[in-house]
């Protein structure tokens, strides 16, 4: 690690997403890990979807090993200004349609297409009984 590390801010970082050029926010330091994406036992789109953002909950939601975290030492290219990281984004759930409880139409609609068609089927029969000559 360099003694005096170069302070980052997270426009610039968030240039670097591409898999010949990829760097990595976890835990307030900039990581280069270009020349880890082919070495990467997940693969490099797993670094390439941790790019433009704080991945440090990516990282850590991993379980990474103990000599993963020491390997980090070499990527290692400075610091990110904290005040130029984007607020997380909180989740906001979809609006859901009003719950309709007057179901009379829906109802209506499911008895009617139950009874009419045997409505037909018995007005066939009918009518073959009755016409039939003997």
């Amino acid at each position: 690690m360099a003694s005096d590390p170069k302070v980052h801010v997270f426009e610039d970082v968030e240039k670097h997403n591409k898999t010949k050029d990829c760097w990595l926010i976890i835990s307030g330091k900039v990581y280069d890990v270009t020349a880890f994406m082919e070495d990467h036992p997940g693969g490099d789109e797993v670094l390439l979807s941790a790019t433009g953002k704080d991945a440090t909950n990516d990282f850590e939601d991993v379980g990474h090993s103990d000599s993963a975290r020491e390997m980090m030492g070499k990527y290692y290219i400075g610091e990110i200004d904290a005040s130029t990281v984007p607020q997380k984004r909180t989740y906001i759930p979809p609006q859901q349609a009003a719950y309709n409880h007057d179901k009379t139409p829906e109802f209506l609609i499911k008895i009617l297409q139950f009874l009419v068609p045997l409505l037909i089927l018995g007005l066939a029969f009918a009518v073959r009984h009755f016409t039939k000559k003997e």
